[in-house]
């Protein structure tokens, strides 16, 4: 991303509101995808995709609890 000359970043938002706005959307994605993989990994006795898919829902609510708390 470019910044004018002698424009500072803004260490709170780094990021525009576009691209803001499609991160957090892919974090909300992750949980019912997640929830998905979930019971797939399950259903088919897959280890690795229900770990995978445990992982997956923690990092995405993780993420957005965090940005809700600071």
């Amino acid at each position: 991303m470019r910044y004018r000359e002698g424009q500072e970043v803004d260490p709170d938002n780094p990021y525009p509101e576009s691209t803001q706005m499609m991160l957090e959307m892919s974090y909300w994605m992750s949980i019912p995808l997640g929830l998905l993989l979930l019971w797939l990994g399950i259903r088919g006795k897959i280890m690795w995709l229900k770990v995978w898919s445990l992982g997956l829902m923690a990092l995405g609510i993780g993420i957005l609890v965090y940005q809700r708390l600071g």
